[in-house]
């Protein structure tokens, strides 16, 4: 004989709950007390057969980030801007879970995870535990985990948003991520000096000399010109770009569909690239469709080609020239979210997004912040003159 409990959810599903069977510690008096205490659950939302049932789906910490990537990959996981993760963040989010998470709290139970728990994984993170080289999925692929206070951040975010799912669905009933105190984000604020604009500007000229990959030579130097995310002008198709207008419309960034303002300048560039496929950038394999996932490397031998003072410093990346576009915006005076818009940053209105083209304004201020770039690479600066709007009354 058993001691079994049948409710009904706030949804109205009926549900049979299985107290246990007769026998110690089963009596129908203590049945009956935990029958209410499992009603009670109820009347507050609960679900405890679900919950038991969850328990048993992810026992275990690794079990638990399993079913968590699998329902992100069918698109069950939403992140704040309410839009399914995508590929490549999946693909980052499964490295730190194989590489960190499961190394260290893996074969803990879901619910025995505590704050101090994950204390310690953050700082275990910082310290290298888990450094290390590891083998991708890709042939003769070399992860090289380094650790560091900047990933320990990220992952713990990450497990955040894993116990997150977990109260979602009756695992545990609070969050052991909050409260936890990370380090403070050391943001990329570098950008480039007058004479590391020269050295970029000698590194693209030399660059064809030097038998650089030409698209990748004509994306270094697209990216200085525009402030794009590296990702977004690898992954740029033809068929997004519209020369006429001077206008590029991303379909998939990192803040959803973006209409980008194209200088003089940077349509200069798309003219000069030797068209092959549907890729503007593409990689050295395929017929124009493969994107260039060696940029990196490429990115190196760009910067090596100056010699002396002429060399590009080491800490001198692809997202510095983003970071370097956006100052010589503020420079010339423009504001946040014209600058907003040629980069394509967070925080644009309502009404951009249904714009289907640049407006003179914007074309005005990509024009002006591009031939500032042109001018301190040391290149002619093309024939537009554009005047910069100052900040102030009917500032842009």
């Amino acid at each position: 004989m058993a001691y079994v409990l049948h409710y009904r959810t706030e949804e109205g599903r009926q549900r049979w709950y299985t107290i246990g069977r007769h026998g110690s510690p089963w009596t129908p008096e203590t049945a009956r007390a935990e029958a209410q205490r499992l009603l009670g659950e109820v009347r507050r939302g609960l679900d405890p057969a679900a919950s038991r049932q969850s328990k048993r789906l992810a026992a275990t910490l690794a079990e638990l980030c399993d079913l968590y990537l699998a329902d992100a990959m069918a698109g069950r996981v939403l992140t704040r801007s309410k839009v399914a993760k995508k590929t490549s963040t999946l693909a980052i989010d499964h490295g730190r879970i194989e590489r960190h998470i499961k190394p260290l709290l893996g074969p803990r139970s879901v619910g025995a995870v505590t704050r101090e728990d994950v204390e310690g994984l953050l700082h275990d993170i910082a310290a290298g535990k888990t450094a290390g080289k590891t083998k991708t999925a890709k042939k003769r692929g070399l992860a090289r985990v380094r650790g560091g206070r900047t990933a320990a951040n990220r992952v713990v975010g990450l497990l955040g948003a894993i116990f997150a799912y977990a109260m979602r669905h009756r695992m545990r009933t609070d969050n052991p991520v909050r409260g936890v105190v990370r380090f403070a984000d050391g943001k990329r604020d570098r950008r480039l000096s007058d004479v590391e604009y020269v050295a970029l500007g000698k590194a693209l000229r030399r660059a064809k000399d030097k038998r650089l990959w030409p698209a990748a030579a004509d994306a270094a130097r697209f990216l200085a010109l525009t402030g794009w995310r590296s990702g977004e002008a690898l992954a740029l198709r033809w068929d997004e770009v519209d020369l006429g207008r001077r206008t590029a419309t991303l379909g998939d960034t990192k803040t959803g569909k973006s209409v980008r303002p194209l200088s003089h300048a940077a349509c200069d560039v798309l003219r000069g690239v030797n068209r092959s496929g549907d890729l503007v950038f593409p990689a050295t394999r395929g017929d124009g469709d493969v994107i260039m996932s060696g940029f990196k490397k490429m990115w190196k031998k760009l910067r090596e080609l100056g010699e002396g003072k002429e060399r590009l410093p080491n800490d001198v990346t692809p997202h510095t020239l983003r970071h370097s576009f956006t100052s010589l915006a503020a420079d010339l005076g423009y504001s946040e979210p014209t600058i907003a818009a040629m980069v394509g940053h967070k925080g644009r209105s309502m009404t951009s997004r249904y714009i289907h083209s640049a407006d003179a304004v914007l074309l005005a201020a990509a024009d002006a912040v591009a031939n500032r770039t042109l001018e301190l690479m040391g290149d002619a600066k093309p024939i537009a003159d554009i005047k910069p709007i100052r900040r102030g009354r009917g500032a842009a």
